[in-house]
């Protein structure tokens, strides 16, 4: 963790422009889980407590950025923070229109953005739409580069000071998460931000061995960077949910109707063979809980490595649940990304959660990534004994896949 943090400048008086990760579920204007919420106090806190005032920005879920929409409206978070500090949040219904409530702002006072996706330059992505020639396309993404650019100099202009307490935004080289950053002179990391970095850096770089990774979730070729980069980092490399499947598959196993990307053998193949090269433990199911459909109810069976044609695998059998438990009980740093199995569901839910206990029991350093190993591990009741839980889905990924994330790489190095 090189970037400087809130601690390393002076607060008082100054309005600090902060970008946090308020993208939470809300249905019918209530907050389902405020977590994202919650996890921004400290930073917003300090800044409050050091003489600081605030404007806060953030984004809600994929609005198509072609203006407000009722449904993605951040005043139902701005209301629920007001509540959480016991203190006024003023709210501005135009994130591009807030100067004169911005420049209005005394120490202590807090002002919420509205979306800034609403804003088709916050992401500043083009789309070729069907018939638009390659010259319309690269003009219209000119086009949209410079509004980027010209909205990230308006939210600048909010503040004295930049502060990204979004990490799990950070790989996003959006105009509020690292385009600002041009148009100011100070810009630091939040205290979350700071706690993922320093987890996530320290289990990559420097892990205390033995270091064991978890991949579960459905496709190899959503992970195909991060197994590569991991292997060569990690003692022991564990494989759960589908994409065990496509490895079994190039082992020269059946895997009946599992999910199975035929397209990525070859990289299975070559996975396997740098795992053994590198003396990396690869391990697989050796068992697995199949069913005759995707759903609740249906019949299960518990097979070996060769699945029989009409089933599919949706979770890790008792056998693998055991060798996958015992080989993270030996270690010193975890790090887990994507669950075992089907753990929606409670029939394919054991080899997750036996993950899980097997985490919390090994007394090892451990950063749980994603969004469902997070809930998985929610759901088991175990979250508090996990060292650290990445509020960050893609942008651990890209972290775990070895890559600069643009919202980190924006920020003021320390000297």
């Amino acid at each position: 963790m090189n970037k400087k943090t809130l601690r390393d400048i002076a607060l008082k008086g100054q309005r600090v422009l902060m970008r946090v990760d308020f993208n939470v579920p809300i249905k019918s204007g209530v907050i389902g889980d405020d977590t994202r919420v919650r996890g921004a106090l400290p930073s917003i806190r300090y800044v409050l407590d050091q003489g600081g005032s605030l404007v806060l920005m953030s984004h809600l879920g994929r609005p198509k950025g072609k203006g407000y929409e009722a449904d993605y409206s951040l005043k139902p978070v701005a209301d629920h923070l007001a509540t959480l500090l016991g203190r006024p949040v003023a709210f501005a219904p135009d994130c591009l229109a807030a100067d004169g409530q911005a420049a209005a702002l005394k120490p202590g006072e807090v002002l919420m953005l509205e979306n800034t996706r609403f804003y088709a330059e916050e992401e500043g992505k083009a789309k070729k739409t069907d018939g638009m020639s390659e010259s319309d396309y690269k003009e219209t993404k000119a086009a949209l580069k410079e509004k980027q650019k010209r909205m990230a100099e308006k939210l600048a202009s909010y503040g004295d000071v930049y502060c990204n307490d979004a990490f799990g935004s950070a790989h996003r080289a959006h105009a509020s998460t690292a385009v600002v950053c041009k148009s100011m002179k100070t810009c630091v990391a939040g205290f979350l931000m700071e706690k993922e970095i320093e987890y996530l850096g320290g289990a990559i770089e420097k892990p205390t061995r033995p270091f064991v990774a978890i991949l579960g979730g459905a496709k190899v070729s959503d992970k195909l960077a991060v197994v590569q980069n991991l292997l060569t980092k990690v003692n022991v490399l564990i494989i759960g949910g589908g994409m065990a499947y496509t490895f079994l598959k190039a082992q020269g196993h059946e895997v009946g109707k599992s999910l199975c990307e035929l397209d990525q053998l070859d990289y299975a193949r070559e996975m396997l063979a740098s795992a053994k090269a590198k003396n990396v433990r690869f391990l697989l199911p050796v068992d697995n809980v199949c069913a005759d459909r995707f759903a609740a109810d249906a019949a299960t069976q518990i097979t070996g490595n060769d699945i029989p044609a009409g089933w599919m695998a949706l979770d890790i059998g008792p056998e693998t649940a055991a060798q996958y438990s015992e080989a993270i009980r030996s270690a010193k740093t975890v790090v887990w990304n994507g669950p075992m199995g089907c753990f929606e569901m409670p029939a394919f839910a054991k080899g997750t959660l036996a993950v899980c206990q097997a985490v919390a029991d090994s007394g090892a350093v451990s950063i749980i990534g994603g969004g469902d190993s997070v809930s998985a591990v929610n759901q088991s009741g175990l979250a508090g004994k996990m060292t650290h839980i990445s509020t960050g889905g893609g942008a651990s990924l890209e972290f775990l896949e070895g890559k600069a994330l643009p919202g980190v790489v924006a920020l003021d190095d320390r000297a």
